[in-house]
């Protein structure tokens, strides 16, 4: 048997971030939604029980036991009361790393998805638990569809409806690790809010969810560019360009996206700085909108 799925890129089109609490958590608010763009993790029958990763950014990431795909697997295999044939799982490393985009809490969710495909039913009843456990964005990682985040990020929403907006991921292949960010926010005083914007009563186009997006923020956009400055020079080659509607850094970076009207203008933006920053990753997706969103 052969099964594989894709870990699809998760960008935050906003992220609202309060103080630190107590239980070692910044609170948030944030609007996430998904790329068709991502890793791709695989399952294979196997004489033997085994995990590799390979792919364009496959060398900076080992397989080790303490991979999220590992650790999702071993969880999921614990309760069973009887050992299933032996597999292998391969991550295909395809976005970059420290990027942003939640690969790996996007590479756990796929790997649990695919074992409840591979064991048989009800072996997905456990994923939901599994998933808080291993870290706050894999529980949205697993339905991996537009949702609105909001307490440690896992107090999960359906947001307003928004079309699906044509994009391009920009990431100048610098690493820009969330724990070193959020200490960087804590020590500049943890300056913004976990506070949930007001939603227009129509989102319809992607020049409105762009207007719509101008007035919410990343919060650790600065903390992130006063590490890694070249997150600023990734955020002003877009800005720049006529074809971006807004740019915004997702997460903890390093990663920027640029919303674009449509296809057309979106391919341009991609092939022009591709060509303008040859050492930069670049990449043109669509993000998924929330057309029955929830309000």
């Amino acid at each position: 048997m052969r099964l594989e799925r894709l870990a699809p890129a998760k960008v935050n089109l906003f992220l609202h971030v309060g103080r630190l609490r107590g239980d070692g958590y910044h609170p948030v608010s944030s609007l996430a939604t998904f790329a068709d763009v991502g890793d791709v993790v695989r399952f294979e029958t196997s004489d033997a029980m085994g995990f590799s990763v390979e792919g364009p950014f496959g060398a900076a990431l080992a397989a080790e036991a303490d991979n999220l795909v590992v650790r999702a697997r071993d969880m999921a295999l614990a309760g069973r009361t009887q050992a299933p044939a032996p597999f292998h799982l391969t991550l295909d490393k395809r976005l970059p790393i420290a990027a942003g985009l939640g690969g790996g809490s996007s590479d756990a969710a796929a790997a649990l998805m695919l074992l409840g495909e591979a064991l048989g039913p009800g072996a997905e009843l456990a994923f939901p638990d599994i998933a808080r456990e291993l870290g706050a964005d894999v529980l949205m990682c697993l339905a991996a569809k537009p949702v609105l985040a909001e307490g440690r990020g896992d107090d999960l929403s359906a947001p307003p409806a928004f079309p699906d907006l044509p994009a391009v991921l920009v990431n100048p292949l610098k690493p820009s690790p969330t724990g070193a960010v959020y200490r960087g926010y804590d020590e500049a005083g943890a300056p913004g809010d976990a506070d949930r914007p007001d939603w227009p009563t129509s989102l319809s186009t992607p020049a409105e969810v762009a207007a719509f997006l101008a007035t919410c923020r990343n919060d650790l956009e600065a903390p992130a560019v006063r590490l890694q400055p070249a997150i600023a020079e990734v955020l002003e080659a877009l800005r720049a360009r006529p074809e971006t509607l807004l740019s915004r850094m997702s997460g903890s970076g390093a990663t920027c996206f640029a919303i674009c009207a449509d296809a057309t203008r979106r391919d341009a933006l991609a092939a022009t700085l591709a060509a303008d920053r040859p050492g930069w990753w670049v990449q043109p997706c669509t993000l998924a909108g929330s057309r029955a969103g929830a309000g």
